[in-house]
């Protein structure tokens, strides 16, 4: 439960930057797969289980939103709480990646 709880406090394991990061346009499941995989050129590889977990998690914390479609594939997108999450999650990264890079460079 504490990780369900970081997660609502907009603390992004991994998988589930990764996945938001492919829900910055409207895709299903297995697009979402495809699309990182690609993007990744194949060092990303998250099976199903993993990403229908996420996707429900991001969904339950009010990140991601189902979209209503006639397809029988379920479509997900970033809401605008998830594009704010995701964009501060960038960011703290980004200067945790300064910092490693500060002390590589002084070892």
């Amino acid at each position: 439960m504490a990780r369900h709880s970081a997660l609502a406090q907009g603390e992004l394991t991994d998988t589930a930057l990764h996945v938001m990061l492919a829900l910055t346009q409207p895709r299903h499941g297995y697009a979402v797969m495809q699309f990182l995989a690609e993007r990744s050129r194949g060092l990303l590889a998250i099976g199903p289980a993993s990403l229908y977990t996420t996707l429900g998690k991001l969904t339950s914390v009010g990140f991601i939103q189902e979209l209503d479609g006639d397809d029988s594939r379920r479509v997900y997108r970033l809401t605008a709480q998830g594009h704010d999450v995701l964009i501060s999650n960038i960011e703290r990264r980004r200067r945790l990646l300064e910092m490693a890079d500060q002390i590589m460079e002084e070892a």
